[in-house]
């Protein structure tokens, strides 16, 4: 990982921003736009994503970015599990709860590999 100098370069910070943006167009959308507390829910998780590594990456320490990038995985396993409800009412389809799904694990992934890193290097990016 070649240092980073601000936080739009951070894969996971701009794959949240695909999901952010994905998640706010689906809720717009017929009744799920009249489910005002998932959707509130759901849009709050996915953004929180972002603002979290955003956040995080200002912190100053690796242990402080590491709590925030921490907070971002619970964000996504938050929106998977919102997903399921959203599922379950018929506001999406199958196909698009499996790509929304994936995307959250992957940034997931991507979050946790960033936080690997970071607990083996001492020094902040």
């Amino acid at each position: 990982m070649g240092s980073i100098r601000k936080f739009e370069e951070i894969e996971g910070w701009q794959d949240a921003r695909i999901l952010t943006r994905e998640i706010y167009s689906l809720t717009r959308r017929a009744n799920f736009a009249k489910d005002w507390g998932l959707k509130d829910q759901i849009t709050r998780a996915a953004g929180s994503v972002m603002h979290n590594i955003a956040e995080g990456y200002d912190a100053g320490s690796n242990p402080e970015f590491i709590r925030f990038l921490g907070y971002a995985q619970r964000s996504c396993t938050e929106v998977q599990s919102e997903l399921y409800i959203a599922l379950d009412q018929n506001y999406l389809t199958e196909q698009t709860f499996q790509e929304l799904y994936q995307l959250a694990g992957s940034i997931n992934a991507k979050i946790g590999g960033l936080i690997k890193y970071l607990k083996t290097h001492s020094k902040p990016m």
